[in-house]
């Protein structure tokens, strides 16, 4: 199986209602409604075949298209499996599953099979206030972990400290990014957190940030070091971070404390059918959840149908992380 970063396509989350067949497949086509993530769309389900065992015409239905898949999110006509789609509760909006999908996927994926939470672990979720990091900390949160998070900004700050459940501690690294090391062996009394998952790190200590990230982000990823250093013993850290590069001695500091490190690749689970069952049930659980409240994402802004094109070249820049676009 070979992937590549810049070849993975855009708009493959898709949500609808069906309608009749093709055999073994379900046909979804558009009614109005939207398209997110990386680009992710929601249509409605058109056709459903003799073999389709799942779903009826007219189910309101949630999913993400295949790697392979020759359709995009914005086409007109869908032609999927109905292995790749999860039924969607009525109550919840488009808008609201589009936007969470991808996000939910990967906080999932980070704690439950990269970190395997359990209940009274510490976990540090870099950037809390973000959509992933948000997804993060409400999942954590539900399953008893208590969480340490970190803010960018003033408004972050207060908007962290108002959660519900609440979260440990907010650490404002917005006023100095060298004090999360300290703040974190503070809370926990040097003794580290469990699980760390990060949304990038630094890998020098004066590194010079590109100017499309912009000096302001890049200040404020914390250091490969630092995470290093506030494992606990037999601690996890899950990273975003693709070309992370372990010197000798960060790679014995990790032996020493016989922690591991696990990269967060969401995408890579669709290629595999052995993961297939587990992700259906990741994406059944995320829409339970969703519906009773228990993980709340951020609003997101649709864009028309004419703006489709700007939003995906806006996330391919990586000028933004989603884009939902309204059909």
């Amino acid at each position: 199986m070979g992937l590549q970063g810049d070849t993975i396509p855009l708009g493959r989350e898709v949500a609808g209602i069906v309608q009749r067949g093709l055999k073994s497949r379900t046909c979804l086509g558009k009614r109005g409604r939207l398209v997110t993530t990386d680009l992710a769309s929601f249509p409605f389900v058109r056709a459903v075949g003799p073999k389709v065992t799942f779903f009826q015409p007219d189910d309101e239905v949630v999913g993400i298209l295949p790697l392979d898949s020759v359709c995009s999110g914005l086409s007109e006509v869908i032609d999927i499996n109905e292995q790749y789609l999860v039924p969607k509760p009525e109550k919840l909006s488009c808008t609201s599953v589009a936007a969470a999908l991808e996000d939910g996927l990967c906080a999932y994926r980070a704690l439950h099979t990269h970190a395997h939470m359990a209940a009274g672990q510490m976990l540090l979720v870099v950037d809390g206030a973000s959509s992933f990091g948000l997804m993060c900390i409400q999942l954590a949160c539900y399953h008893g972990v208590k969480v340490l998070t970190t803010s960018h900004s003033q408004e972050q700050h207060t908007f962290l400290e108002q959660l519900r459940p609440a979260v440990v501690r907010v650490i404002p690294i917005y006023k100095n990014s060298s004090d999360l090391l300290a703040a974190v062996m503070e809370e926990t009394g040097c003794l580290g957190v469990d699980i760390v998952v990060d949304q990038g790190v630094r890998m020098q200590e004066k590194e010079q940030p590109d100017e499309e990230e912009g000096r302001e982000e890049a200040t404020f990823l914390p250091h490969k070091h630092d995470i290093i250093s506030m494992l606990a013993v037999g601690g996890h850290w899950v990273t975003s971070q693709q070309d992370l590069q372990l010197d000798p001695p960060d790679s014995r500091l990790m032996s020493l404390k016989s922690a591991s490190v696990s990269f967060l690749n969401p995408h890579v689970w669709l290629a595999s059918s052995f993961q297939q069952g587990r992700h259906l049930h990741i994406l059944k659980d995320i829409m339970e959840k969703m519906s009773s409240g228990v993980l709340r994402p951020q609003p997101e802004e649709a864009v028309p149908l004419q703006e489709a094109a700007a939003a995906m070249e806006d996330v391919q820049l990586q000028n933004k992380k989603k884009a939902v676009v309204e059909m």
